[in-house]
This record gives structure tokens, C-alpha cells and sequence, in this order.
């Protein structure tokens, strides 16, 4: 299967679309067809709209990036122009306003996905395909332009203007209950005594463990993830004033969260980062493999990483490593944090397809800001400036925040616990000691500290060597004399050079 035969096939099948939709189109609005038994195709397919026609314009651009391997503008840019030629001459505008001002909307950001995929920049992942990194990189500009277009709505307008998205929002949502009966075995349920157990066991529970799984992957350090995901916690206890939803029981904190859900969802993303840091990474070639089940393999494989970088984050090394720490996890921690807030302030029930389509985008654009952050500190000569994804996605996580902020002041604004925020004070406090102390009292860099361990082991090594035990000197004569006139003891004059350089 060559490369003119893939771009045959979906030139063809481009051309076919094309011609059903409009023989349909004629055909439906011939005055030669007045009978519904002579001519009855599905209305969904007769009414081929505009935006279902840009839809598939960019779906088989995608295809032919990813069988081809290469970014051909051309091709791209004529699948577009058909598809915006036969909305200009054979589509019938509809006279509706409203419905022509979203599609308007949403052909423009179909548009400009198409767009990115061919122009934009590659960033540091290469598989499946640059074009699949590419779409994502525009997908998260189109939605910061649509978070700083709701922060500069009012709160009414905002709100009524997640009804054009989807009718059923903009509507407040129903008081529930959380926390409640904390017992793990209760007695008074003679039917079922661990029913608040089993209570907890919904669809979150495998959200949580796939969450934490792939966060691992994202930030590749055991202890980053772990502090994470007990900060987060000791968030819940002190925002649950604010959020009902964090009021929850403490075996639910953790155990259910802690120890189950994150803990085995890290451990299992810590195994599968050992499995993809030894294994090798030699490929070949789909068309050079002789054999169907070896082309199926390079195939499955050719949704694993290209290369593999092991994240050595080193926090104590040198300030500006710590502090880029301190920013990851804060940064980790405000996004966790908006998912929740946002959900209240906009009137979205948890269950609801944008918050899962928002963890969905998050899974996509995480991995790669993290791998452009880490470029960005561990290799500062090379890589001048913060990559394009961790850009938007700190600007994204930052203008969540401030459209919780605008939208619902007074719930951001409730005052914290005096005890709680002792606890806070006090955890920042020594931080910012500890950082004192570590990096400009007692900083001691860290190529010098390991330089000087080494010496300090080989020293001690050569003077286990070099001085003898009780049990073999000589009786009765301490230093014996050597050719040179110097005591064993002493060592030689050249060990004496030795140690003096």
C-alpha cells in the first residue's frame, strides 16, 4: 500500500460524500419528487449539514496525516476547500439566527483545528502521531479563548449562556447530602451492617484510580505524586466549609482515597514506568515486517513512546529546581481544586458530559506541559523559553480560578477556621525556613557535595588501607623504619603528595 494510493482512497471517498449529499439534496428538492413513497431516504442524511461535512473534511485530513506520516498543507487544504464549496453552492442556508450563529461558531473552530494540525509547532511527543499533539494544541487555545470569553460575561449571562451548549444548564443545582452516617460496620442495619462501604463504591472509584494513574505518568516521581495526593486531601478538610462535597468521612479520605484508590493507582503507574524505561526501543518499519502478527505488533506499539526520558526532578539541588516543585504541585493542586469549584459556580451537575470531556482534555494536554516543563528546568541552556502547552495550561488553570473567583465571591471569601489556618501558617512557615536554610545558609551545590563525598570515601578508604590494625604491628616498635626514613604510620612520602593535592 503505497502513499499516492491513500491519498487516492480518500480523495475518492471525499468525492462520494460529496456526490450523495447533493444527488439527496437535488432530489429533495426537485418538484419531480412529490411522493414520499418514491423518495423517502433518512432525514438525518438528507439534512447533511455544513458542519457534519467540516467534520468529516477533518476526520479524513487526520486519517491521511496519520497513514502518511507527513504534514501534506496541500492535500489538507483542498479536503477543507471542498468541503467549504459545497456549503457555499449546494447547501440551503437555514433561516434560523440562532442556529446559524452556532454553527458559524463551531465551523470556525473546526476551521482552525484543521489549521493547527497541518501549521502548528510540534511539541516534544511524537506518537501516536505529531498531528494528534498538534489537534490537542489547538483544542486548548480554542478553550482558554472560551474561558476568557465566559469570565468577561456577567454571572447571569454566563451561566444562561451554558443553555446554548447544552438546555438543561443554567438551571441551579439541587441540594444533596454528603458526609452523613460515618460508620464503617453499622449495627443498626441488620440487612446489610457495611452499607456505607458499598454507598461509596460508584463510578468515582475507578475514576479516582485511572486518574492517579495517569498522573503518574504525567509527573514520573513517586514522592511529587504522593504529596500531591495527601495535600489534596488536607485541602478537602479545610475548603469542606466552602464545598459540600469535601465533607466526607475520614476512612473515605484515607483509605478509600489514599491508601486504594491513588495508592494503587501510583503504584501501578510507577510499575508501567519501570516496564517502559527498560524496554528497547529499536523500531522498524511497518512496510520491512515480513509477517501479519509482527506488523500488528509494531502497530499496537506504535501507541507507545518513541524514546523514553527518566524524570529526575531533584527538588534540593538548587533553588530553582524547588521552586519549579513548589509550582507543580501548586499548579496540580488548583486545577484538582477547579474541577469542584467550577462544577458549583456554573451550575454543572458532577455527572454531567463536560466535566468528564474537561478531565478527558486534561489527560491529553498534562503530560506534555509536564515533559515541557521539565526541558524548561532541568536543560535551561537548551531550552530558552516555556514550552506552548505548559503556557496554556498554566493560563488555562490560572483563568479557571478567576472566573470561580468573579462568579461567586462570597463562597471563595468564606472566612477558614481559626485552627485550620494555624496549620496552614505554620506548614508555610517552614517552608519558606527550610528554603532559607537549604539554599542560603547552608547551600553547598550539588556537583561540589557529590565531589566531595567521593574524596571523602576514597580518603577513608585509603586509610583503612594504608594504616595497619593492632594485631599487625610489630611488638614493641610503633613506627618501624622505612627505606625512606619515614614511619609506616606516616605512609609514604608519595601518599603524603597524595593527600596534600
Amino acid at each position: 500500500m503505497s502513499k499516492s494510493f491513500i491519498k487516492t482512497l480518500c480523495l475518492a471517498i471525499t468525492d462520494v460524500f460529496s456526490a450523495q449529499i447533493s444527488a439527496l439534496n437535488i432530489a429533495k428538492h426537485s418538484p419531480l419528487v412529490t411522493s414520499d413513497i418514491c423518495f423517502s431516504p433518512p432525514v438525518a442524511f438528507i439534512e447533511f449539514s455544513s458542519l457534519q461535512m467540516l467534520l468529516i473534511s477533518l476526520s479524513l485530513s487526520l486519517l491521511y496525516l496519520f497513514l502518511c506520516r507527513r504534514a501534506h498543507t496541500v492535500t489538507v487544504l483542498f479536503i477543507l476547500t471542498c468541503a467549504l464549496v459545497y456549503v457555499t453552492l449546494l447547501e440551503e442556508t437555514p433561516q434560523d439566527t440562532a442556529y446559524n450563529t452556532k454553527r458559524g461558531i463551531v465551523a470556525s473552530i473546526l476551521v482552525f483545528l484543521c489549521f493547527g494540525v497541518t501549521q502548528a509547532k510540534d511539541g516534544p511527543f511524537t506518537r501516536p502521531h505529531p498531528a494528534y499533539w498538534r489537534f490537542w494544541l489547538c483544542v486548548t487555545v480554542v478553550y482558554e479563548l472560551f474561558l476568557i470569553f465566559i469570565l468577561f460575561q456577567t454571572v447571569h449571562d454566563g451561566r444562561q449562556f451554558m443553555k446554548y451548549i447544552d438546555p438543561k444548564l443554567g438551571v441551579p443545582l439541587p441540594e444533596r447530602d454528603y458526609g452523613g452516617n460515618c460508620l464503617i460496620y453499622d449495627p443498626g442495619n441488620t440487612t446489610d451492617p457495611f452499607h456505607n462501604i458499598w454507598d461509596k463504591m460508584d463510578g468515582f472509584v475507578p475514576a479516582h484510580f485511572l486518574g492517579w494513574y495517569i498522573k503518574t505518568l504525567m509527573i514520573r516521581d513517586w514522592w511529587m505524586c504522593m504529596i500531591i495526593s495527601v495535600m489534596f486531601e488536607f485541602l478537602e478538610y479545610s475548603l469542606e466549609h466552602q464545598l459540600p462535597n469535601f465533607s466526607e468521612c475520614w476512612w473515605d479520605h484515607w483509605i478509600m482515597d489514599v491508601l486504594v484508590c491513588n495508592g494503587l493507582g501510583i503504584y501501578c503507574g510507577m510499575k508501567t514506568l519501570g516496564w517502559l524505561s527498560m524496554k528497547p526501543y529499536q523500531w522498524q518499519g511497518l512496510w520491512n515486517i515480513p509477517t501479519y502478527k509482527g506488523k500488528i505488533k509494531r502497530i499496537a506499539f506504535q501507541f507507545t513512546p518513541y524514546s523514553w526520558v527518566k524524570f529526575e526532578w531533584k527538588p534540593a539541588s538548587n533553588l530553582r529546581r524547588w521552586l519549579a516543585v513548589l509550582g507543580i504541585i501548586f499548579m496540580f493542586l488548583l486545577a484538582e481544586l477547579n474541577t469542584f469549584y467550577l462544577k458549583c459556580v456554573l451550575w454543572m451537575p458532577p455527572e454531567h458530559y463536560l466535566v468528564l470531556l474537561r478531565l478527558v482534555f486534561f489527560v491529553n494536554v498534562g503530560g506534555v506541559a509536564m515533559r515541557e516543563i521539565y526541558d524548561f528546568m532541568d536543560d535551561p541552556k537548551f531550552y530558552k523559553k516555556l514550552g506552548q502547552q505548559a503556557w496554556l495550561v498554566a493560563a488555562i488553570t490560572v483563568t479557571e480560578f478567576l472566573i470561580v473567583v468573579k462568579y461567586d465571591p462570597n463562597t471563595i471569601m468564606l472566612p477558614i477556621p481559626f485552627f485550620i489556618m494555624q496549620c496552614w501558617l505554620l506548614g508555610i512557615l517552614l517552608i519558606f525556613t527550610w528554603t532559607l536554610w537549604r539554599f542560603f545558609i547552608r547551600y553547598v551545590p550539588a556537583s561540589v557535595m557529590s565531589i566531595d563525598i567521593t574524596l571523602r570515601y576514597k580518603e577513608t578508604r585509603r586509610r583503612k588501607q594504608e594504616v595497619p590494625t593492632d594485631r599487625d604491628r610489630p611488638l614493641g616498635n610503633v613506627g618501624t623504619a622505612t627505606p625512606s626514613g619515614r614511619s609506616k604510620l606516616n605512609g609514604s612520602s608519595e601518599t603524603v603528595r597524595q593527600r596534600k593535592s
